[in-house]
């Protein structure tokens, strides 16, 4: 049986590694935070004393790679690329929620396993990977200039340079025109995020209103390119507001 050109046995192998990828991604969000070696035995053992079954983290981690084998098929290398992005940018997702911070392990690991797809598809295609770095370049400046000039409008960190170094690495991901959709998409949802967050405060006449950390929206702008094709994503903003009249 196949599911868009996939044999069902390709998506069950993909919900497996959905399921471990998951309970890898618990393991990143227990050791980074502490600036612990991932890679120690010493560390792996601890984590596993007091580890239990994340479910959740499983669930989500099985729907996303099945989701991403179901976009890309079983062939395209991006479909290797992006599963193993995923549990790295959950994690970023969970330790910048709750601590406001993006571990430079992490960071470096995304930047790590990016610049290898950039290699292997610069052996097909040079002109990809030209896009790749072009891609992390761009999500570096753009972060980099709201960072400083924020900074100095506010007097006050506006956003942090771990936020520019995610960008950065997730530029050799998506290419130069994905991450600036992944940049455009991620003001976009923190606005309505914010916005929805400053009705609430109207409605019960309560202050609710603090530091929001940036990156879990990173996050979700980055499932939406992956998911939703770039010529696609590129013409959105015009149909958004043209109010519905410019046609997709």
């Amino acid at each position: 049986m196949y599911i868009n050109d996939v044999n069902i046995i390709i998506y069950v192998i993909a919900a497996v590694l959905g399921a471990i990828t998951g309970q890898f991604s618990d393991l990143l969000n227990f050791l980074l935070p502490k600036h612990k070696k991932i890679l120690s035995i010493k560390n792996i053992k601890e984590y596993i004393k007091g580890a239990k079954p994340k479910y959740l983290l499983m669930v989500i981690h099985i729907l996303i790679y099945i989701g991403i084998l179901y976009r890309y098929g079983a062939n395209d290398i991006n479909t290797i690329k992006y599963m193993a992005l995923t549990p790295l940018i959950i994690s970023a997702f969970y330790i910048d929620y709750k601590l406001q911070i993006i571990p430079n392990r992490l960071t470096l690991s995304i930047f790590e396993i990016g610049l290898i797809f950039t290699f292997i598809h610069g052996i097909s295609n040079i002109n990809v990977a030209i896009s790749m770095f072009q891609g992390l370049v761009a999500g570096c400046l753009i972060f980099f200039i709201i960072t400083v000039i924020g900074g100095l409008i506010f007097g006050k960190e506006t956003m942090g340079f771990g936020d520019v170094k995610m960008m950065a690495a997730l530029g050799l991901y998506f290419g130069f025109q994905g991450i600036i959709a992944v940049a455009i998409l991620s003001f976009l949802i923190s606005a309505i995020f914010s916005i929805v967050l400053i009705i609430i405060q109207k409605i019960r006449h309560k202050d609710i209103m603090e530091y929001i950390a940036f990156g879990p929206f990173i996050v979700v702008a980055s499932f939406i390119v992956i998911f939703v094709p770039i010529e696609i994503l590129m013409i959105l903003p015009f149909v958004i507001f043209s109010f519905g009249k410019y046609k997709l």
